[in-house]
């Protein structure tokens, strides 16, 4: 018994086979979606205190108080830069990983531990070095808890950086396998961007009158 094949119209068009393949979407793991939750969390709270710094600069006849001056740039606007540029080498390291290339991958991770790490120790002199404390007025309630909640979370920003860097010279990250780094490198990210508008809203804003 022959099988005849049914002939094909020849107004018909084939069908490619790239259009039957089903489409492969980006899936995001759970650990990534957990620290978009944390960022959008976290960046609500920063907006609500510079919104409130505003509030209590336009209900205040003079800001800062008098006796307080004015936000010292000598530092703060170099350690400011020292703080963004640190996510270059974040993007170098992100690059590297999903290429499998182990070396720049762990070089970009101390360079930026070594930027935020500085930019942290100055934090830490600044405070210092203020002539008013948190209790004094409502200045310096709102901008020791901004600036200092920052700095905190540059601090978990350090302490992911260096988790990162151990499991990366122990050989846990490749190509396909790097959760981990990505989740620190969005919260990284994060951080400068957060540095964005608190460092003009609080230290470059005063200056101008």
């Amino acid at each position: 018994m022959s099988v005849i094949d049914a002939p094909v119209p020849s107004g018909s068009a084939s069908v490619p086979p790239d259009v039957t393949r089903p489409m492969r979407m980006r899936t995001y793991s759970t650990a990534w979606w957990g620290v978009m939750m944390v960022i959008a969390t976290e960046g609500m709270i920063f907006a609500l205190l510079i919104s409130s710094y505003f509030f209590l600069r336009a209900a205040s006849k003079q800001w800062p108080p008098a006796g307080i001056e004015l936000p010292d740039l000598t530092l703060s606007l170099p350690f400011s830069f020292v703080l963004w540029g640190s996510s270059i080498p974040i993007f170098w390291a992100e690059h590297a990983i999903r290429r499998g290339r182990q070396r720049p991958f762990r070089l970009g991770l101390v360079a930026s531990f070594v930027m935020g790490a500085a930019f942290v120790l100055y934090t830490a002199k600044d405070f210092h070095d203020l002539h008013f404390g948190w209790q004094d007025n409502a200045y310096g309630s709102i901008f020791y808890v901004t600036v200092g909640l920052h700095a905190l979370h540059v601090v978990v920003g350090l302490l992911m950086n260096l988790v990162v860097q151990f499991k990366a010279w122990l050989g846990k990250f490749d190509e396909r396998h790097h959760t981990f780094p990505q989740v620190f490198f969005l919260y990284w990210h994060f951080v400068d961007v957060v540095w964005l508008f608190v460092f003009p809203s609080l230290f470059l804003s005063p200056h101008i009158r």
